[in-house]
């Protein structure tokens, strides 16, 4: 339901002129009054009654594009696969970034659907029932990349992350590792719970016994994160031979750690990381890791998107979901474990 002016007028206790000027920012409302109805009207969803309403007369040829960073290394390719698809078409884009907070993710897409965007593409971030419904209350066509949430979306594309972590160790097992520890993400949710999905059915498929005491994870996906992760496995009093890591960035902080202990990567511990970003094959030394085809999901999304948009009635209700799948990219990081 379209919650309007008097909606929020009723909540607040004050008169229906008083919130419209409020909204507006008239000097005349006094700020407390101002920041307490700007708050209602945040949280029951309202939105200026042009865009609630969908009417739409023409098009922006604007799209928005939130990510969770706007320096991540793992996005960059994605953008380039978004932007060379829609500037063909004659699209811009309304480029965001969340810091995965909740509140401004909520304000960015309040302002897209205020600057009238003609959908949005969400990428690696967040993107849980509430979102949907603010989104799909704007009446603005999402397509969402890598969605972290568990949340089944009508309109995604994604990569096998199961299939991503089961190749990796299966790549260990190979070179006869059998003590293989996993270094997730905790922010990542449903990502690094999917690599380690797939660790964990690469064990089992080499009847080797999964050991919680193996499984790390860090804050966030830095290296310095890596490191202080690959740090609390070290006392253990039977140390792994090789890691998976969530990401490469990520990997490049346990072979700092390893080597700062005195110890060779890949003599005593083989790592792998997981992305190939550019920067993964000029590490010391060059990092196995999985290639997650970045510019492949950033086209497949532009195209599902401008496909959304040339339907006549706009209808969302017909589900489009795309699973994409990498491949092992072997370098000087790992190795048989030692004798």
């Amino acid at each position: 339901m379209t919650v309007t002016l008097k909606d929020i007028a009723k909540v607040a206790g004050v008169s229906h002129s008083t919130v419209s000027r409020a909204l507006h920012g008239n000097p005349m409302i006094p700020p407390a009054t101002t920041a307490r109805i700007r708050k209602l009207a945040d949280e029951l969803g309202y939105v200026p009654n042009t865009v609630a309403s969908g009417l739409r007369r023409t098009h922006s040829k604007v799209l928005g594009v939130l990510v969770r960073r706007i320096d991540d290394a793992f996005l960059a390719e994605v953008l380039q696969g978004i932007e060379d698809v829609l500037y063909a078409e004659g699209y811009g884009l309304f480029l965001a970034s969340s810091h995965r907070d909740p509140e401004r993710e909520k304000a960015i897409f309040r302002t897209m659907s205020e600057r009238r965007v003609d959908g949005v593409i969400v990428c690696s971030t967040e993107v849980d029932e509430e979102h949907l419904r603010q989104l799909g209350e704007f009446g603005v066509p999402t397509v969402l990349i890598n969605n972290q949430a568990a949340t089944e979306t009508a309109h995604s594309v994604s990569h096998d992350d199961v299939a991503g972590g089961r190749t990796l160790t299966r790549h260990l097992i190979k070179l006869g590792h059998s003590r293989i520890a996993y270094l997730g993400h905790s922010r990542t949710g449903r990502i690094t719970q999917d690599r380690l999905e797939g660790y964990k059915q690469a064990l089992c498929q080499a009847g080797l016994e999964f050991c919680p005491e193996y499984v790390a994870a860090g804050p966030n996906g830095t290296a310095e994160a890596g490191g202080n992760a690959m740090r609390k496995l070290l006392p253990g009093e039977v140390r792994a031979t090789a890691m998976d890591c969530f990401n490469d960035i990520m990997a490049m902080g346990p072979i700092h750690a390893l080597q700062q202990a005195g110890l060779s990567v890949p003599k005593d511990c083989s790592v792998t990381g997981f992305d190939n970003i550019p920067l993964s094959q000029y590490v010391n030394p060059p990092l196995t890791t999985f290639h997650q085809p970045r510019y492949e999901l950033g086209t497949e999304a532009a195209e599902m998107m401008l496909r959304l948009l040339s339907r006549k009635e706009k209808s969302l209700d017909s589900a489009e979901i795309i699973s994409l799948r990498g491949q092992l990219v072997v370098r000087a990081s790992t190795a048989p474990p030692p004798a």
